[in-house]
């Protein structure tokens, strides 16, 4: 879709519902072609890694050392392997643009040596990686932007950094972010949310009985195993491992938006009212509104990372990809 031609989502007649929005893409979508992804794993000062996942945009230019750059910050339990992540990469790369997906720690198909893994508070990484990519391409425009949990550590990263993250990067983009923590934990715990608890625990039990493997002083398993709830997971499990006293305090601590007051930096926010996990009655508009810095754009329909669109199921394209793309080229052209 031409950049020029972006208007508000609005979703097609065979995927109205939010639930069909949130899951369409994961299970029937097709996934996005790619030439190969360079992989750079990229030592962290606790001795641990993070592996970053590059992509070469378009056919070789003289030029290639001054391509803007986007980094990708996938959501909970993604990776770079996400569709929605090789959606975003796919469109960059038509810009003619370079891509970066970040695996979070232990999300890239190998454990973390470290006891924690990684979690919505939890910048350093982040920090660290910006940095670094500034070193080396200290010259080209740098975007960031992420995908729920991605966006969550996104947005207190640049509340927490305020002037220092916006003379890092040029501007963020937001997608489908649990504002409130609790709140979303709540909402998976509840109705259809339960099969969104059921995937997600799958992958997490597993990491946790690989890591009381190596750890086996710090978690035991039966008592992972015995978990049954994402509540309970993150009360018992999750938060204990990252030093929070319970989920009530992982919540508190780390939820995005007890940092949006001290974004400095242009922050285009997409968010869905009918998110299963956090519906727009629970968005915090009023800080929304007061800062200069963010602009959201609430729509309707979406579900969680969904904005499918296309006249027909075989022929889905997905919104956010070019109203991402559109914001961050008037950002490019200072607009």
């Amino acid at each position: 879709m031409p950049l020029s031609e972006i208007k508000e989502f609005v979703p097609p007649w065979w995927c109205k519902n939010a639930h069909q929005q949130t899951v369409w893409r994961k299970f029937f979508g097709e996934r996005p072609a790619l030439p190969p992804l360079v992989r750079e794993r990229w030592q962290t000062p606790d001795n641990d890694f993070l592996d970053l996942d590059f992509l070469n945009a378009g056919p070789e230019k003289s030029d290639a050392e001054e391509r803007p750059l986007v980094l990708c910050l996938h959501g909970f339990e993604g990776s770079s392997g996400a569709k929605y992540i090789r959606g975003m990469l796919q469109a960059v790369r038509q810009m003619g643009w370079g891509g970066i997906a970040l695996n979070f720690r232990s999300c890239s198909g190998e454990i973390n040596r470290q006891p924690r893994f990684y979690h919505s508070g939890e910048t350093d990484d982040l920090h660290g990686v910006i940095c670094r990519l500034r070193a080396r391409r200290s010259d080209v425009p740098l975007f960031v932007l992420g995908f729920s949990l991605g966006g969550s550590v996104l947005l207190k990263w640049l509340g927490e950094r305020g002037a220092e993250a916006a003379g890092l990067i040029r501007a963020a983009v937001a997608i489908s972010v649990p504002y409130d923590l609790g709140v979303a934990a709540r909402r998976i715990d509840a109705g259809f949310g339960r099969f969104y608890a059921w995937n997600f625990l799958k992958t997490l039990k597993q990491k946790m009985l690989e890591k009381a493997a190596i750890y086996p002083d710090l978690i035991d398993p039966a008592r992972i195993l015995n978990i049954k709830s994402y509540i309970q997971f993150e009360d018992e499990a999750f938060a204990p491992l990252h030093n929070f006293k319970d989920a009530e305090e992982y919540w508190r601590q780390c939820s995005a938006k007890y940092f949006l007051e001290g974004i400095a930096c242009p922050t285009l926010i997409l968010h869905a009212e009918d998110d299963p996990f956090l519906p727009g009655t629970h968005l915090p508009k009023k800080m929304f509104e007061a800062s200069k810095w963010l602009i959201p754009e609430i729509s309707k329909n979406g579900g969680h990372v969904g904005f499918v669109q296309g006249l027909w199921p075989w022929r889905a394209r997905y919104w956010i990809e070019a109203r991402t793309m559109a914001f961050l080229s008037e950002k490019l052209n200072g607009t």
